[in-house]
């Protein structure tokens, strides 16, 4: 009976704490996105108004005056998209090597690759715009796609080299015993297996270059400019807009809970794959 109730116990405080968790996270998104429908006079009363009548002003204050909210919203889906594809891409293949072709100094490379992504980013900004001034990509969204690749390409080379590394060589090897090239090989067999760790390094690329600031600000101009730029200009010295800084919010997060969810099966399953190796 004591064991019986001492284990109701230890549930019931697992899930209390799990409880607290959800409402420390969900609570403010769901403020943020219930704001979004909100009045001026409502986001701004000092008392939290539950019972409103929904409005559309906020969202579209956001594309009047010139302010193009579809062009930030644009600029921020070609710079992101294009950088986790090719991020991914040269990933898999530079991971997939690194795990199975042994050469000289292998560990050192492997090491020297994450440790460039380790860098703060205010270590690199300046090189980077020295470079991109000299090569005309200030105001450009190649800029930024190249940018998000310092940071991006590291991280998707190390995590993939992880996953390739955790996988069997011994399947490869049946199945070029049965006559598969190594290029068949690592088409049909290491690739499909190692689904879960690449939709799982494509999100998380994908999420850092959707939220980057610092790049955006430092490298776009007004023909690039990426949805967090385009809120941080809500924020002035005469006020805050928070009517449409909600809704802009609401327009940054969404994309990218849309994506979590549409393949939260492979990124659980890829975070859970145990990602690091000692190799």
């Amino acid at each position: 009976m004591n064991k019986t109730a001492g284990s109701l116990g230890r549930w019931i405080v697992l899930y209390g704490l799990l409880l607290l968790v959800l409402l420390w996270t969900l609570v403010p998104v769901f403020w943020m996105v219930l704001s979004s429908f909100k009045p001026l006079a409502d986001v701004l009363s000092t008392t939290p108004q539950i019972a409103f009548e929904p409005t559309l002003e906020n969202y579209a204050g956001l594309d009047a005056g010139g302010n193009g909210l579809l062009s930030y919203f644009r600029n921020s889906m070609l710079a992101a998209g294009i950088s986790t594809v090719i991020a991914t891409t040269l990933g898999i293949f530079a991971g997939y090597g690194l795990a199975r072709v042994n050469f000289r100094g292998k560990r050192h490379l492997a090491f020297w690759i994450i440790s460039t992504r380790m860098a703060p980013i205010a270590a690199v900004i300046l090189p980077l715009y020295v470079g991109f001034t000299f090569l005309h990509l200030i105001n450009t969204i190649w800029g930024l796609v190249i940018a998000y690749l310092t940071f991006n390409l590291p991280f998707a080379i190390w995590i993939m080299h992880a996953f390739f590394a955790d996988l069997p060589k011994v399947m490869e090897e049946a199945a070029m015993v049965d006559g598969a090239s190594k290029f068949q090989t690592f088409w049909r067999v290491a690739l499909p297996l190692t689904a879960p760790g690449i939709v799982t390094t494509a999100i998380l690329c994908l999420v850092f270059s959707w939220n980057d600031y610092v790049f955006a600000t430092t490298f776009s101009g007004p023909g690039s400019q990426t949805l967090p730029v385009a809120a941080s200009a809500l924020i002035t010295q005469t006020g805050v807009d928070w009517g449409q800084l909600t809704a802009i919010g609401t327009v940054v997060a969404l994309p990218m809970v849309v994506v979590g969810l549409a393949v939260r099966r492979y990124l659980v399953k890829g975070l859970t794959l145990g990602a690091v190796t000692g190799e």
